[in-house]
């Protein structure tokens, strides 16, 4: 990615400087791919850790001392450690002025005596090591014949003169949503898309306009003016009083009594999907299915024959017990993670629930088991609080026990690339090395960061939702109309009841056009010949009557 370091405000000054000669530019953009490519090795997801491929940590050029965090220096690509300061007695005795930390990709300044945030050479960080992390990506290249590349978006003329005659918009915006009677369950899921990224840039881009769609009772137009309307600027709180009343109109949630959070949640986005652009049955490219759409693999197992039967399904949020069948809780300790293996284990099938195809009769031996086939680029988690014995709704009650989720986590226990060849780990002598096991690429392909989290505060007759919610790196809770900056700290220690997380790497396909547009285009072209057509037998009129 090119990259000019000499444009620009710069809070260290001595960056700046370092950059502008052209020959240091080259041998630094150099450097961070090599400091990339390496951190991408350490990094690669194995089932079995002890055969992760070997990556020796590099070793101090002045004391030979293993380093565990590595320091380079940008002017010679010297190694040094940190815990000693030999890489600031080289950057002294050298007079060079920049170290870089393997590890985070940090700056530090000899002359400022400090770390020092560049947001230029941050970013070109971040494409070195998407680049090295897209090449050792290799069962998509089996799969698909290549990744696709992360390409910068950088406007074309006719995009930047749009774009100096429009007015900006603050990138960030917090303001809180009236309660219009008991909808405090509907403020909690408009909040969750204010703080999704990836509805936020579908909308904000003018993805869908209301003013210009013409479908009547559009839940996509209304959450269009929800975004306008969190981003205008104007102070106090927004009452979202004409989505509540398209709500009414087009599901079954109506009326002034409190509903399920994500009952509603899972309401609006049906809603959305079916009044928006490229919404089809096949391979739909809508934002809904774009943002929350996984794919789940069902693979039920003979215990007779062997024969496994696999099925996919789609998914748009994953829903986690907090108890097992027998009723105790799901583990020693509650935590997203305990509830996640929980969900993907082997579980026991009853009798008649499977009949095998090669048996050809009902087996009363068969294991099922759950794993996620494909990642969605935003994970929604349900906590399943709220537990009804016998569908007597008089008898349903909350389960109040607290549930540990992290701000980062790893989702590559749990998917199917990663349970199948951990199988084959354990079928086999246990000798392979870690050429034997498909390659599953890096770390960072499957981690996920904590965005935002629904909390449910109460009993379930009379209880009341709120939120937290990420803008930036800052966290602030969301209580109807009260908008409070609060910290990631309170944020875990919330009882959850909905989690959501964005994937930090997303994945790329390549342009198509959408077929939506293609219809579009083909209609124009017809329309514009019927008006032809009409012109020319109008011309034919005026002479025939002429004659």
């Amino acid at each position: 990615m090119a990259t000019d370091f000499t444009k620009g405000s710069f809070g260290c000054p001595h960056v700046a400087s370092t950059f502008e000669d052209e020959t240091n530019k080259t041998s630094t953009m150099e450097t961070y791919r090599k400091i990339a490519l390496w951190r991408v090795q350490r990094s690669q997801v194995v089932p079995n850790p002890a055969k992760r491929r070997k990556v020796s940590f590099p070793t101090c050029e002045t004391c030979s001392s293993t380093m565990l965090r590595p320091f380079v220096c940008l002017g010679c690509q010297f190694t040094a450690c940190w815990k000693n300061e030999h890489i600031k007695d080289h950057l002294g005795e050298t007079g060079h002025i920049l170290c870089i930390d393997v590890n985070s990709g940090s700056i530090y300044c000899r002359i400022c005596c400090d770390f020092v945030y560049h947001s230029k050479a941050h970013r070109v960080n971040i494409a070195a090591s998407v680049a090295a992390e897209e090449r050792s990506t290799f069962f998509q290249e089996v799969r698909t014949g290549s990744r696709e590349p992360f390409k910068p978006w950088t406007a074309t003329g006719k995009e930047a003169a749009v774009l100096d005659t429009h007015l900006y918009v603050p990138c960030q915006a917090r303001r809180g949503l009236l309660n219009l009677g008991q909808t405090c369950f509907m403020n909690v899921i408009l909040q969750s898309f204010v703080a999704n990224p990836l509805f936020r840039n579908y909308f904000l881009s003018d993805k869908h306009n209301h003013k210009l769609c013409k479908t009547d009772d559009c839940t996509c137009c209304e959450l269009d003016i929800v975004f306008s309307e969190v981003y205008s600027g104007t102070p106090g709180p927004y009452g979202p009083a004409s989505f509540l009343a398209t709500t009414w109109r087009s599901t079954e949630l109506v009326g002034y009594s409190q509903q399920d959070a994500h009952e509603f949640f899972i309401s609006t986005l049906n809603q959305i999907h079916s009044k928006t652009r490229g919404s089809t049955i096949f391979q739909c490219i809508c934002v809904v299915h774009s943002t929350f759409s996984g794919l789940l693999q069902s693979d039920v197992k003979c215990e007779r024959c062997g024969n496994v039967t696999t099925a996919t399904d789609p998914m748009l949020d994953i829903s986690l017990e907090l108890k097992d069948k027998g009723g105790s809780a799901v583990g020693t300790e509650l935590t997203l993670f305990s509830c996640l293996r929980k969900y993907t284990q082997p579980e026991k099938l009853g009798s008649n629930q499977y009949s095998c195809d090669k048996c050809g009769k009902a087996s009363h031996e068969a294991s099922k088991r759950l794993s996620i086939r494909k990642l969605p680029p935003v994970l929604s988690f349900q906590f399943k609080r709220f537990e009804h014995k016998s569908g007597d709704k008089s008898a349903a009650h909350k389960i109040e026990a607290p549930v540990r989720f992290p701000a980062t986590i790893n989702m590559a226990p749990f998917t199917t690339l990663f349970m199948e060849a951990k199988e084959r780990d354990s079928q086999g002598n246990g000798n392979a090395d870690a050429a034997s096991f498909p390659h599953l690429g890096p770390e960072a392909i499957y981690e996920y960061d904590l965005f935002c989290v629904v909390c449910h505060e109460g009993q379930i007759d009379n209880g009341h939702y709120t939120c937290f919610a990420r803008s930036h790196d800052e966290w602030y809770r969301y209580d109807d109309d009260k908008v409070s900056h609060s910290s990631l700290g309170a944020c875990l220690g919330s009882q959850a009841y909905m989690c959501f997380y964005v994937k930090r790497r997303l994945e790329y396909e390549p342009y198509a056009t959408p077929s939506y547009k293609k219809a579009r285009e083909a209609e124009a072209i017809k329309e514009k010949e019927r008006e032809r057509a009409a012109r020319m037998r109008e011309v034919e009129d005026d002479l025939l009557a002429t004659v």
